[in-house]
């Protein structure tokens, strides 16, 4: 099998219930659902164990991430990344529909992470598709705090007081480095790009409980060395529209994210990042023209550009709104 032959690839996301879940991605996206279960999760690009996507368009249909990265190396994810990260794919792609709040929880760093687990850690990225009035994210503490400050507002129940509310609304991108205590609100729909770890430690439920009248087990004990209890800064984003340009969101370590703004086509070169980039569409109907290949999504659907394709030109279908992540060469 040649691996000039890779194309655009699509994958058969995975919608996942929750109890906080809710209907948009079925209102919203336009995705057929049951209704009358409600998802939380859309899983689009994925090797968690258990949850490793499977391609969904062309020649490679019905194989599976992990398959094809064995398959393709570095022509499918960037020599870079293939030898940073041999057969496993580094990045979690995510849409999530929040009717209730999440849990107030905390995710550990690559280090904790991998003492424990031998796995990543978990530092994420948020962009909000969506938000009613008034909705919010809860993000790092207020001011420095010490584990026995924690434990006390915990057992007290006022543990809320000590984090951080962030209105949000449509448009705005939050980033999460591992460590810090977070919570989505109710009433948000947001894109979520993270580190491949499906790691939580869960801190307070706001004494929910589910259709059993039992509350969801929480992971204190665990959390603790987790957590960072300093006092929490720039978890927003800065940054301004441009139409028809990739318009940066965050550059770090773990994933380059942008935005791109689309009433007209545009042409996209990638040979100097030897990498794999990952389009989410958040809104209207997107087209991606190969030398050879033709694909599109819409919004509430993601595509994978393989390495090995350096140039794509991109059609949006009236104005759309693409999140463009990829991962640069790690700093020495």
């Amino acid at each position: 099998m040649e691996t000039s032959s890779l194309y655009p690839l699509k994958f058969k996301p995975a919608f996942k219930e929750k109890i906080w879940g809710g209907k948009k991605f079925a209102s919203f996206f336009k995705q057929k659902l049951d209704p009358n279960k409600k998802y939380g999760e859309s899983w689009q690009i994925s090797d968690i164990e258990d949850d490793i996507s499977i391609i969904e368009n062309g020649f490679l249909e019905e194989n599976s991430l992990v398959d094809i990265i064995e398959l393709y190396m570095g022509d499918l994810v960037g020599d870079h990344i293939y030898n940073r990260f041999g057969l496993a794919f580094p990045l979690l792609f995510k849409f999530i529909d929040a009717s209730d709040k999440l849990s107030l929880q905390v995710h550990p760093n690559s280090e904790l992470a991998y003492q424990r687990y031998q796995q990543l850690g978990k530092t994420e990225l948020w962009y909000i598709i969506d938000a009613k009035p008034n909705a919010g994210l809860y993000i790092g503490f207020k001011k420095d705090t010490s584990q026995e400050e924690f434990l006390n507002a915990l057992k007290q129940g006022n543990l809320e007081e000590m984090i951080q509310f962030h209105p949000v609304k449509k448009g705005d991108a939050f980033f999460i480095p591992a460590g810090t205590v977070h919570a989505i609100g109710e009433g948000i729909l947001l894109a979520e790009i993270q580190e491949a770890s499906d790691i939580t430690y869960r801190i307070f439920d706001w004494n929910r409980k589910d259709e059993n009248g039992l509350e969801r087990e929480l992971h204190i004990e665990e959390a603790l060395e987790a957590i960072n209890y300093k006092q929490g800064r720039g978890y927003k984003m800065d940054f301004k529209d441009e139409p028809n340009s990739s318009v940066p969101i965050v550059k770090s370590e773990f994933f380059n994210i942008s935005k791109l703004l689309l009433d007209s086509p545009i042409h996209k070169s990638y040979i100097q990042i030897d990498s794999f980039v990952v389009y989410m569409c958040t809104e209207g109907e997107v087209h991606f023209f190969t030398e050879q290949d033709h694909e599109f999504i819409t919004a509430g659907e993601s595509i994978l550009i393989p390495a090995v394709i350096t140039d794509v030109d991109i059609v949006p279908n009236g104005k759309s709104e693409l999140l463009e992540v990829y991962i640069s060469h790690k700093p020495e």
